[in-house]
């Protein structure tokens, strides 16, 4: 498959306050993780997404801004037209692999279409394949109020079967709690040849929900990061139909 760039960090610091500004908690390096039981967010269902645009500098254009610091200028209508398979060919999808109290272990992804549930096991749901990177990305949901039966989720992006490309596009993971300030995550760093970032582990540690950064890029699918993690599923060579294309 390939390999990793780099080794785990150990355990930060909770990082606990938002912005008042922008009412968000961005999650970085120094401050990697939050809880959602200190915010009183662990019940109700936690909305993921996906978003991402091309880097208007690719284009010749002004140097793009940040988007964690002007997340609406995400919805302007030029940057998604930036998004045109001819001009950019990338496929960002997201994922989930999850892991229960009771020891199942799974994923939920587009390829395959693999779905999940949210009222069942894996309490994890996809809300469909973005090709493009419109305004709504793509969405996961995840249903806190059986948080007892969930042992760790890590959220995951990769590019389906076109060039890697994480380099050209800026893309941002964005969780929103039931309560409480929304956590970002930003995919800032340059690693052209990557094809899959886990990017947030959600784990119930002793009965409290952290939510912590990954950001951790590798150069294979979702295999290279189950054999990170130690997830032990079996993998094989998937593709979409025309339709999920």
């Amino acid at each position: 498959m390939g390999f990793f760039d780099g080794l785990r960090p150990g355990r930060a610091a909770d990082f606990d306050s938002g912005s008042a500004a922008s009412n968000a908690i961005e999650l970085t390096k120094r401050h990697s993780q939050v809880s959602l039981t200190k915010q009183d967010a662990a019940t109700g269902h936690l909305r993921i997404n996906l978003a991402w645009r091309m880097r208007t500098s690719d284009f010749g254009g002004n140097p793009r801004e940040s988007l964690l610091r002007h997340p609406l200028k995400a919805l302007r209508p030029p940057e998604v037209v930036g998004h045109s398979q001819s001009m950019v060919n990338v496929d960002l999808d997201l994922g989930c692999l999850y892991e229960l109290a009771d020891g199942t272990k799974g994923v939920v992804q587009p390829l395959g279409g693999l779905l999940g549930e949210i009222n069942a096991p894996p309490f994890v749901k996809l809300s469909g394949d973005d090709r493009f990177g419109s305004a709504s990305g793509e969405t996961i949901y995840v249903n806190l109020d059986h948080r007892e039966s969930i042992k760790r989720l890590l959220v995951f992006v990769y590019i389906y079967d076109q060039t890697p490309a994480f380099d050209r596009t800026h893309a941002i993971v964005t969780l929103y709690p039931s309560n409480g300030p929304r956590i970002e995550i930003g995919l800032d760093e340059r690693h052209p040849q990557a094809r899959s970032c886990a990017v947030v582990m959600i784990e119930n540690v002793k009965g409290e929900m952290m939510v912590r950064r990954e950001v951790r890029f590798v150069y294979g699918f979702q295999g290279e990061l189950d054999r990170l993690y130690g997830w032990g599923l079996q993998w094989g060579r998937g593709y979409k139909t025309k339709a999920e294309r």
